[in-house]
């Protein structure tokens, strides 16, 4: 194996080299460590510094397909609005209709859980003008949209009463025959001879003529009463209440649920009465009202038969 040798200056001798393979390989290592991490440390640097033209022309080019987006998507809320104002107009409508109070236009845009954009909104403002119009047209939006989900549910639940109250109201004559002249109001009694409120009219008919209810209702009570002889009292609801007297047979029980037009009775001559006929009452809130002036039709209308 061949040595290899230096002329040491401070010993002024030849000194055998030793290892030189192993130091020589290092030198080299240690060589190439530090050119890759010079030439790495350039290529970062052009990359960066010196040669941005290409990175910087995507961001421009992925900001204007942003802002197109952003645009368009700012004429479909104003679209959205243009379309919640007309449901508004035909709301409008529907509130009277079923009869409610009017609102005023200042509750459309009041808070229904604040600004939706929030904080957002007023930091970009101005830095980017179109992003805080589309936030702010999302947020006039949403209160609209919320405002008008109250609405027609306000209006749903009203029509739904008003079918149930227009269902309550007693709205027919009872049975077939022809109207007493012994009507609503002050009469001089038939039997007693005295002068009388008499809370109801009179159906002259024959005995045996089915006795239908006027309206939707609960069988409240049946049996003798005095003066009424057999008689049903239903109650309506919203306050209203009818009775049905001198009857010869009652068909239904207390408790019982009836549609209007549903057969109650059957006509008779029971109690204080002179012939064959109806007694009919009609009540709201405890006061006598007269029959007559709820009259929609006769019976053959809303019979279930």
């Amino acid at each position: 194996m061949k040595k290899f040798y230096y002329l040491s200056k401070f010993k002024i001798q030849s000194i055998d080299l030793k290892n030189y393979r192993l130091k020589f390989l290092g030198l080299v290592f240690s060589i190439f460590a530090a050119s890759l991490v010079l030439i790495s440390g350039v290529v970062y640097i052009y990359s960066t510094f010196i040669s941005p033209p290409k990175d910087l022309a995507e961001i421009k080019s992925e900001n204007e397909l942003l802002k197109g987006k952003l645009n368009s998507l700012l004429v479909n809320y104003k679209d959205m609005e243009s379309k919640l104002d007309s449901l508004h107009s035909a709301t409008k409508t529907l509130r009277v209709t079923a009869n409610l109070a009017p609102i005023e236009e200042s509750q459309r845009t009041m808070g229904f859980g604040g600004k939706v954009a929030g904080s957002i909104s007023d930091v970009i403002a101005g830095k980017n003008p179109d992003l805080k119009s589309a936030l702010d047209s999302f947020d006039s939006i949403s209160k609209k949209f919320e405002f008008e989900k109250r609405n027609v549910s306000d209006i749903q639940s009203a029509f739904s009463k008003n079918i149930q109250m227009y269902k309550s109201i007693p709205a027919i004559q009872p049975c077939d025959g022809e109207l007493s002249e012994n009507g609503f109001g002050m009469r001089m009694h038939p039997i007693l001879h005295t002068l009388m409120m008499h809370e109801g009219i009179d159906i002259v008919t024959d005995v045996g003529t089915p006795v239908v209810t006027s309206a939707d209702g609960i069988v409240e009570y049946t049996g003798i009463k005095s003066g009424y002889g057999l008689c049903v009292e239903v109650n309506h609801g919203f306050g209203y209440k009818t009775r049905y007297g001198h009857l010869s047979k009652v068909l239904v029980k207390e408790g019982q649920r009836l549609t209007r037009g549903t057969e109650l009775a059957l006509s008779g001559n029971s109690g204080l009465s002179t012939g064959p006929h109806l007694h009919y009452e009609v009540s709201h809130n405890g006061t006598s009202l007269d029959p007559v002036q709820f009259f929609f039709t006769r019976t053959n209308l809303f019979s279930s038969k």
